[in-house]
């Protein structure tokens, strides 16, 4: 049996690639596909999510066992098959390639084959350029450091710093001078 995905990215309008990859074969399997279809690095932390209708996050699988205490079982790229998840078409999953800004591709299985396999999985098609693998926090605009909700919250109205009452603070004028800074 061949699974055929197809994976988008809401970061590149253009960016799309649809990924053939037998039903017996590991996560793994396809995260190296998805890497070597987009020209990123190996060796970065990556998981995928199998998904809701509504794209929400479910079960993990993680790239490396990763230590947990919680009851929930824990799965790895490398020991896990695609059929043990997926027996749906247009079954919904997320890639996550980058931990640090959770940045993710979106992945549907489009077709499910049957009476097919593949030894090796097949990048079928490739349009447009895939978003970078990682965001340059250089480039992220750091210049408004102030933040206009356009709300009011509670005590924030008509503050006057004359209305302090300097009682609560008594005793910070004496504070010893070993005392160590943060």
């Amino acid at each position: 049996m061949i699974f055929r995905f197809l994976i988008l990215s809401d970061e590149a309008e253009d960016f799309r690639r649809e990924i053939q990859i037998d039903a017996d074969a590991s996560f793994l399997d396809l995260h190296q596909a998805i890497i070597k279809s987009t020209g990123y690095t190996e060796g970065e932390m990556a998981s995928f999510f199998m998904c809701s209708d509504d794209w929400e996050k479910e079960q993990e699988i993680t790239l490396i066992e990763m230590d947990t205490s919680s009851e929930e079982d824990s799965y790895t790229m490398e020991g896990t098959r695609l059929g043990d998840f997926l027996e749906d078409e247009h079954q919904k999953m997320l890639y996550v390639f980058d931990y640090l800004t959770e940045r993710a591709f979106f992945i549907d299985l489009r077709e499910i084959i049957t009476g097919k396999h593949l030894e090796k999985p097949l990048c079928t098609k490739s349009e447009g350029e895939a978003p970078a693998q990682f965001v340059e926090f250089e480039s992220i605009d750091t210049s408004s450091s102030s933040l206009d909700t356009d709300e009011v919250f509670y005590g924030t109205e008509g503050y006057d710093m004359d209305e302090l009452d300097a009682d609560g603070f008594d005793g910070l004028d004496n504070i010893p001078s070993d005392s160590e800074e943060f």
